[in-house]
């Protein structure tokens, strides 16, 4: 269930209790207009900033409490959201894959989605239902540090997919003491994962999988890092990823804020 649409996510709210979860940096936005009976998680909880790198990967201790403030544990189904391209959701759904959570989705949209399809919103803020939280990674398979990255550079089992716009991945918009890519990665902006005419809204699979097959990621079966500037845009791309039935993806969190700041770390310019 990892993407839905209104209606999906209606027909879920009407057979089973959800905790819906507005995820975003402005809290004044959500209060202005959210989902009835969502809730609001800043985006920050979901990232540990330690310079350079700004996307970190949070302590499950500071997960587990921030994530129970709002109501999340292992006991129930969650649905995400934003009002920013599906990004802040989609790491909330990274986040929760590597805890295990067993039951989670993303709302196909976002809020905009929502409103397309004349969805009620509401003012003011939901009060959640904290729950007790103990986190813990029990699927680590779904994250690549750096070292990991470095390790499998030239394995051909093993695909890098930058989300990051053009000109960062080529190296002429700089965004880090270094611009360009990481050695052998493929490129696909994240936006181009959504559907021209309606924005956020995704592509279609069919169109989405013949870009993959652009790329030479047509094989499921492949190990793919996704990865962008702070693993913020890169985890739409990893839910898209599993969404489409690729069980081996991993987001690098640290990103091309960390990579592009490490000297030692090798980088390729250009087009690709």
């Amino acid at each position: 269930m990892l993407l839905l649409d209104p209606a999906d996510l209606e027909a879920l709210r009407a057979a089973e209790p959800v905790v819906l979860v507005d995820v975003g940096d402005d809290d004044s936005r959500y209060q202005r207009a959210h989902i009835p009976g969502a809730v609001h998680l800043p985006y920050g909880d979901l990232v540990r900033v330690e310079p350079p790198a700004k996307g970190l990967l949070p302590e499950p201790a500071a997960l587990g409490e921030r994530l129970g403030r709002v109501g999340i544990d292992d006991t129930v189904t969650v649905v995400a959201y934003d009002a920013d391209g599906g990004g802040k959701a989609g790491r909330l759904l990274w986040t929760l894959e590597l805890l295990g959570h067993p039951r989670h989705g993303m709302l196909n949209g976002g809020l905009q989605g929502w409103l397309a399809e004349e969805g009620e919103t509401v003012r003011g803020a939901e009060t959640p239902q904290p729950r007790p939280c103990t986190a813990q990674i029990r699927c680590p398979a779904y994250r690549a540090d750096r070292d990991w990255v470095r390790d499998h550079l030239g394995d051909p089992q093993v695909a890098v997919l930058d989300a990051r716009s053009a000109g960062e991945y080529a190296g002429t918009d700089v965004r880090a003491e270094r611009g360009g890519h990481i050695p052998g990665a493929v490129h696909l902006d994240w936006q181009a994962l959504m559907d021209p005419q309606d924005p956020p809204l995704l592509r279609p699979a069919s169109q989405i999988r013949e870009m993959l097959a652009e790329r030479g990621l047509d094989d499921p079966d492949r190990e793919v890092v996704v990865h962008c500037q702070t693993h913020h845009r890169s985890s739409l791309t990893y839910v898209v990823l599993r969404a489409l039935g690729y069980p081996k993806v991993r987001g690098y969190d640290g990103s091309w804020s960390e990579w592009g700041n490490d000297p030692e770390l090798p980088v390729e310019t250009g087009e690709g």
